[in-house]
């Protein structure tokens, strides 16, 4: 079959090496105990890829179980949670929100442009009752790039949490989780990082993870639940959503 260059924002082009790679055979992670060993390697590489010292944690499903599973793990019924919606994605957090029975506030700036923060103060000073907050940090389909630096310590300076796709822009845009107060990142192995589709790259902070664990309700998913790898390397025991981890050598 003739080759095809492709040229969409993702899934990228994959390299022949790391085609080949995915090639070789590969024992049972569910039983193997080396794997638990080479998933930790793995995850602490991409914790000094992103910058942080919060977990890493890689799940089995394209970036949108990401979103996702952020909104999944934090939302409770009745929660206010503030979307920065600067783009199809950025208003898409909306359904997910509201599919685990959270308010979806939707504040809009240009789509055409970084989301203003000017916008996000004055907003900010009237009205900070959010548990948390989501921001897309690159819209896939208009290229726009939003201020993480600046937008993320404006949140968190009114006790907001911080859940950000990077899905479009991890590996090809400074992503600084620590410095940038980021409580949960998500990125994707089939954008910049141009890796087949099918993985989730996910930090998750301290204060993410206890928000998650002072829940009233339960969460109200097995395989959206990020509360599941917390203690991952400790329980060192079956665990679905790990099996189909890429080597980042």
């Amino acid at each position: 079959m003739k080759e095809m260059l492709i040229m969409t924002p993702g899934p990228t082009e994959v390299a022949e090496n790391v085609r080949l790679a995915r090639a070789k055979a590969t024992t049972n992670p569910d039983i193997d105990l080396a794997f638990y060993d080479f998933y930790k390697k793995t995850c602490s590489k991409l914790a000094q890829f992103l910058k942080t010292k919060s977990d890493v944690r890689v799940l089995a499903g394209e970036g949108i179980l990401g979103l996702e599973a952020a909104c999944a793990s934090l939302t409770e019924k009745g929660d206010r949670v503030l979307v920065l919606d600067n783009g199809i994605f950025g208003h898409g957090f909306s359904d997910f929100i509201e599919l685990y029975g959270g308010e979806a506030i939707l504040l809009e700036s240009s789509g055409k442009e970084a989301f203003s923060l000017e916008i996000l103060e004055k907003f900010l000073e009237k009205d900070h009752d959010f548990k948390y907050a989501t921001v897309v940090h690159c819209d896939t389909p208009s290229g726009v790039l939003n201020d993480l630096s600046s937008i993320c310590p404006l949140l968190k300076k009114y006790g907001i949490l911080t859940v950000v796709d990077s899905v479009a822009a991890m590996g090809g845009e400074e992503l600084q989780v620590d410095k940038w107060q980021i409580d949960i990142a998500l990125g994707g192995s089939q954008k910049v990082i141009s890796a087949p589709p099918g993985l989730t790259i996910a930090s998750i902070s301290t204060e993410a993870y206890q928000a998650m664990t002072e829940r009233k309700s339960p969460i109200a998913s097995f395989y959206c639940n990020l509360l599941t790898f917390k203690d991952y390397y400790e329980k060192n025991g079956f665990h679905i959503p790990c099996q189909f981890l890429i080597s980042m050598d």
